[in-house]
């Protein structure tokens, strides 16, 4: 494997989407009520992402340090533990994305004055401390909580702020549905990893509660995607954005293999219901914008 495969096989260009996502319905609800800006959205697009890859090497140096990743790993290939790339390469990465973070940050920060730095750092920090420092959230179950929390409605609130300058109760309620179906890739790979996990003394959600329970929030996730929009569309009067409530009928496949099947067979599984996020956020911006003609 080249060095360049393996830094794209490090970065985990499967999760992305959950970064893409609250920025497309965040910049269509910004058109929809006058304010849409490219460049602070082209801004927040790129800043999710690096904050996405963040998450995503930390994760995979973190993890191998604290002795969560070995070989009986099931999910996709980690780097470090693979030795692909060296302890020193992954943690030079991460702090490589991170400044660029930081360098795009302050581009917002421009736009959007000093409330950005607060949501900014925030989000930098939790994404690190989902795997690192003293109280990692992934290992006390609460991973699904900060996901939701900002790959949702603070990231599509966030994403109109830097456009509107103003922060829109309407803009985080329609990140809820976006961030339900975020959290289920977290659903997915927590019931996957379920015993690994359990060994290595990583406390997600499907260890404490068990494996039934993962599988059961998952299809709570998607009937709550389906309020949340519901909402959003007769809060907002964009009934056209209940063109993305079909989408989620794609899920059916996903949870029935989610539970009928068992380690690394579920890896498709955790790319296709990142797929099915992508897919829904983009139905819901496109209908968001035809709400604002028709």
């Amino acid at each position: 494997m080249s060095p360049l495969q393996a830094w794209w096989l490090a970065i985990r260009p499967r999760t992305l989407p959950a970064a893409t996502a609250p920025v497309l319905v965040g910049s269509a609800h910004a058109y929809r009520t006058g304010h849409f800006a490219p460049l602070p959205a082209l801004a927040a697009l790129v800043g999710a992402l690096l904050i996405q890859i963040v998450s995503n090497l930390a994760n995979d140096y973190f993890d191998f340090k604290k002795g969560a990743d070995t070989e009986e790993r099931l999910g996709p290939t980690r780097v470090t533990q693979a030795g692909l790339i060296s302890e020193k390469g992954v943690l030079g990465g991460l702090v490589t994305c991170i400044v660029l973070a930081l360098l795009v940050g302050l581009y917002l920060v421009s736009v959007g004055g000093w409330p950005i730095v607060t949501v900014g750092l925030i989000s930098l920090v939790c994404a690190v401390a989902y795997t690192g420092g003293p109280y990692p959230l992934g290992y006390n179950g609460l991973g699904e909580i900060f996901v939701f929390l900002f790959f949702g409605p603070v990231a599509v609130a966030g994403t109109v702020y830097v456009q509107s300058l103003r922060w829109e109760p309407l803009a985080a309620l329609a990140g809820v549905p976006i961030g339900l179906l975020c959290a289920n890739i977290l659903v997915v790979n927590n019931v996957r990893d379920f015993e690994t996990d359990a060994k290595a003394g990583k406390r997600t959600v499907a260890v404490r509660f068990g494996r039934a329970f993962g599988e059961s929030l998952y299809l709570l996730d998607l009937g709550l995607a389906a309020l949340g929009l519901a909402a959003y569309a007769v809060v907002a009067r964009s009934y056209w954005a209940l063109l993305a409530l079909p989408v989620l009928l794609l899920a059916r496949p996903l949870f029935r293999a989610l539970k009928e099947l068992r380690g690394k067979p579920l890896n498709p599984i955790l790319g296709r219901t990142a797929q099915l996020e992508l897919r829904f956020a983009l139905a819901m911006a496109i209908g968001t914008i035809l709400s604002a003609h028709l």
